[in-house]
C-alpha cells in the first residue's frame, strides 16, 4: 500500500492514542464483511521481555550492523535494536507511526510506503526485519516475488529476512474457511486478505495483506534470490522465517 493520507490514517492515530495515555483497541474490517477486535495497540509499544517467544529467538538470527524495520509501527523492534547499538532504519506508510517513532527516540523513522524501498540504497542492509505478521505487506504472489527481488537489491550478499506470518490453514472457523474458498475462486492465494483498518472517524484504505504457510513461503521465493533457512515456531499458527540470500553464482 502507498503512504497513507493523514486524514485516513488510522492505525497511526491508534497509535498516537495509545502513546498518549489513550487504550484504543484495533478494529480490523475485511472485505466480506467481517469486523474483528484484534488486540490492544500495547502490543505494538512491547518491550522485549514482553514479545512472543519465536521473536525472541529470531533476534538471535540478526546479522551485521545496518538494519531495515519494515512496518516499524510505534517502533519497538528499532529501539530495541538501537539499544544494542546496531544502525536500524525503520520504514512505514503510516504518518502518525513514524511521528510516534521519532516521538519514542528512533533515530531514523521514515515515511515509506514498503513498495517504495528501491528508494534505498542499493548494498545497504545486513537484516530485514518484519514481526507483526509483516509478511502479509508482500500483498499477493506477483507483488511478493517483485518486492523479493527489490530486497535482494538493497541488501549485502550475506543478508537475511526475519519474516513473521501466520498460517492461514490452522484454522477450523467456518467463516475464515469460506473466505479461503472465495479466494480461490476469485484467482487469489487463499490467505490473501483484503483489509482496512479503522479507529473512531477515521477508515483507513483497503489493502491486500498476504498470511502464508511455510510451504507457501518456500514457493513464493523461488527465483527472487532467497530461500527459507529456518522456521520458528510456538503454540500459535504465527511463525517466524529465517530467510536467507542466496548466493549468486554470477560473481
Amino acid at each position: 500500500m502507498r503512504t497513507v493520507p493523514a486524514k485516513r490514517d488510522a492505525f497511526g492515530q491508534e497509535i498516537w492514542a495509545f502513546l498518549h495515555g489513550g487504550v484504543p483497541y484495533e478494529i480490523v474490517e475485511r472485505d466480506d464483511g467481517l469486523i474483528t477486535t484484534a488486540k490492544s495497540v500495547g502490543g505494538y509499544f512491547a518491550s522485549f521481555r514482553h514479545w512472543p517467544m519465536r521473536q525472541k529467538i529470531a533476534m538471535r538470527f540478526v546479522e551485521g550492523q545496518r538494519i531495515l524495520d519494515v512496518g516499524c509501527g510505534a517502533g519497538r523492534v528499532s529501539l530495541y535494536l538501537q539499544e544494542k547499538g546496531v544502525r536500524v532504519t525503520g520504514i512505514d506508510s503510516s504518518p502518525l507511526a513514524i511521528k510516534t517513532c521519532r516521538k519514542r527516540g528512533v533515530k531514523d523513522a521514515r515515511l515509506l510506503a514498503f513498495e517504495d524501498i528501491r528508494r534505498l540504497r542499493k548494498d545497504r542492509f545486513d537484516t530485514v526485519v518484519m514481526f507483526g505478521n509483516n509478511f502479509g505487506l508482500f500483498g499477493s504472489r506477483a507483488r511478493a516475488k517483485t518486492l523479493l527481488k527489490r530486497l535482494a537489491k538493497i541488501t549485502n550478499n550475506r543478508a537475511v529476512i526475519l519474516a513473521e506470518s501466520l498460517n492461514p490453514y490452522q484454522t477450523d472457523n467456518p467463516v475464515h474457511l469460506r473466505y479461503q474458498s472465495l479466494n480461490r475462486r476469485r484467482g487469489r492465494m487463499p490467505g490473501q486478505i483484503r483489509i482496512r483498518v479503522r479507529f473512531q472517524e477515521y477508515v483507513g484504505p483497503w489493502f491486500d495483506y498476504l498470511l502464508v504457510s511455510p510451504r507457501e513461503m518456500r514457493t513464493l521465493l523461488r527465483g527472487t534470490g532467497w530461500k527459507v533457512r529456518h522456521i520458528i515456531r510456538d503454540t500459535s499458527p504465527i511463525y517466524v522465517a529465517v530467510i536467507e540470500k542466496v548466493p549468486d553464482v554470477h560473481h
